[in-house]
């Protein structure tokens, strides 16, 4: 008998924490959804491992040398050929051509280290703490072809305490990233 759940790609660049807890959630009874395939434009991505060693297939892929659009078509037919219907990033960490995007409106979906629209791109904890904000956190948002810039679908928020740097605020947001992402995919693929 086929699975009923919606099948998922995970795109990633390296360790992999925000994978691992899409592929945790998705072994629950009541999951929505199904990992089929994790990819990575980093052939040394750690999270790779962690993957293959649940028994989802892997496609990894360095893009350096190779033009956007021609890394970005070889991206999209193994994830078709996957037979996913959702791709969720999880810190993959290269832009997607507009091309890619298109072809999956509406079913791309990321997890950001800020509350968005605050801080799009990097460094989102320590521009935060330098902005002197109460809260730091995470955003799940549709992904567009403008930068962390798709409508936020969920977040989470944590206090930005006294001494806090970059790291200290970045290991208190993870657990909220881990909890929010596949509590929000589950919830977007029902729809």
């Amino acid at each position: 008998m086929a699975d009923p759940r919606v099948p998922v790609a995970i795109l990633i660049s390296g360790r992999g924490s925000n994978m691992a807890a899409l592929i945790a959630a998705a072994e629950a009874d009541d999951c929505p959804y199904r990992v089929v395939l994790v990819a990575a434009n980093d052939p040394a991505a750690g999270g790779l491992a962690i993957a293959e060693a649940a028994g989802i297939a892997t496609f990894a892929l360095s893009h350096k040398g190779m033009p956007r659009a021609a890394f970005d078509a070889l991206l999209d037919a193994e994830i078709r050929r996957a037979g996913a219907e959702w791709i969720a990033l999880a810190g993959y960490m290269r832009v997607l051509s507009a091309e890619f995007i298109l072809g999956w409106a509406g079913r791309i979906v990321n997890i950001h280290p800020s509350l968005l629209p605050l801080y799009k791109g990097l460094d989102t904890h320590a521009r935060a703490i330098a902005a002197g904000d109460a809260e730091g956190g995470c955003s799940v948002h549709i992904v567009t072809a403008e930068l962390d810039d798709g409508p936020v679908v969920a977040q989470a928020r944590v206090p930005i305490l006294p001494g806090d740097d970059a790291d200290t605020l970045a290991a208190r947001v993870l657990p909220e990233e881990h909890r929010l992402y596949p509590a929000t995919l589950a919830e977007l693929v029902r729809r």
